[in-house]
């Protein structure tokens, strides 16, 4: 049997599972499956709630515009969630928007939205980014949806991080490097987060604060300048290959 069930409709709900309960939908999920999909009454749906695993659930129609889901068997166990943090100035609308879904299928666990000095779009629809990370999971087969943190100022970001956990900023002024060689230096085994700056780079004063840390690896991402959104999805993939769960 493979790993995932890509045939199968796949949704994410608020609600506990377990074999016989009852989950209700909202009105867009139930449109979506009933008229969208146009699945009978009877009908498979695979749902997960990021706690609880990911279930073959029974459709129960009520109406054209109402339905409900009786989950029967546990497909897949939950797994823990990734231990990868994901730090970023914000982008505007579209581009955000595909970078959150890229950065879900790249297994990051935790995204922020990181205000720098030169970040322009200073305002993010936390509830818009969930929406992406859900969408992202519910296609891609994950279960463990991130978690969204609050927007913050560079300074309280870094603070929250623990000391222990290795920090990668991309730096377009970095020294040019074998990134793989740069990230096994700082060994693998332990916590990441991934910290992308804004599309005109970290001031000079927020990158001596940045290499002050400890655990910090300074990546450059090769000879050419990359938007923020295509380093991000750059960044990710060395990560998970380099240190992460690629290997």
């Amino acid at each position: 049997m493979a790993l995932y069930d890509f045939s199968a409709p796949r949704l994410f709900v608020d609600s506990d599972l377990a074999a016989g309960a009852e989950v209700g939908l909202d009105r867009a999920q139930a449109n979506y499956l009933l008229n969208v999909l146009r699945l009978p009454n009877g009908g498979s749906v695979l749902v997960f709630n990021g706690r609880d695993g990911e279930w073959r659930a029974e459709i129960v129609g009520t109406g054209r515009k109402s339905a409900a889901l009786i989950p029967r068997e546990q497909t897949r166990p939950q797994p823990a969630a990734p231990d990868l943090d994901y730090l970023f100035a914000p982008l505007k609308h579209a581009r955000l928007d595909y970078m959150v879904q890229k950065a879900v299928e790249m297994g990051a666990g935790r995204l922020g939205p990181v205000r720098t000095r030169r970040t322009v779009a200073t305002r993010v629809n936390l509830d818009r980014m969930r929406a992406n990370a859900i969408e992202a999971a519910e296609q891609c087969g994950i279960l463990a949806v991130p978690e969204i943190l609050p927007d913050e100022d560079l300074a309280p970001a870094l603070a929250r991080l623990e000391p222990e956990r290795i920090l990668v900023f991309c730096d377009e002024d970095a020294p040019l490097a074998n990134p793989f060689e740069a990230l096994a230096e700082a060994g693998g085994g332990l916590p990441c987060a991934l910290l992308i700056g804004p599309e005109g780079g970290f001031a000079p004063e927020e990158r001596q604060v940045l290499l002050a840390r400890p655990n910090v690896v300074r990546l450059s991402l090769g000879p050419r300048i990359l938007r923020a959104d295509t380093a991000a999805v750059a960044a990710l993939a060395v990560i998970q290959a380099a240190i992460g769960d690629w290997r």
